[in-house]
């Protein structure tokens, strides 16, 4: 039980670590949210509860795959934002990354990647 506090402790702290980084300087707070703190926790905790190391490789190897289609919503927030507001920004985001992931999970199945 000790365990399970100290994992979601600290996988909570890096969300929070980037608000507050975030709240104090704009780039600052993106590069830290930029790194894959997430992902390298997830590692840590799969190792330290002694997955595989299949198990682990997969993960990162999915996680890369993962990561390029959500990558046009980081341009598509910014400028719907801007003319139509946070909640309308959020939505198309939402909309735009489910879309972009079921293209480019059709896309890379002919290269032998099975997303989905």
């Amino acid at each position: 039980m000790v365990y399970l506090i100290i994992k979601y402790l600290c996988t909570a702290g890096v969300v929070v670590l980037v608000s507050e980084f975030a709240k104090r300087s704009d780039r600052l707070g993106a590069l830290v949210a930029s790194l894959p703190l997430v992902t390298l926790l997830t590692l840590f905790w799969l190792y330290f509860e002694h997955q595989s190391a299949q198990k682990i490789s997969n993960h990162a190897w999915y996680t890369f795959w993962y990561v390029i289609p959500t990558l046009p919503m980081f341009l598509v927030f910014p400028w719907t934002m801007d003319r139509w507001g946070f909640w309308p920004a959020i939505g198309t985001s939402v909309v735009l990354t489910m879309a972009s992931f079921g293209l480019f999970g059709l896309a890379v199945r002919r290269f032998g990647v099975q997303l989905f």
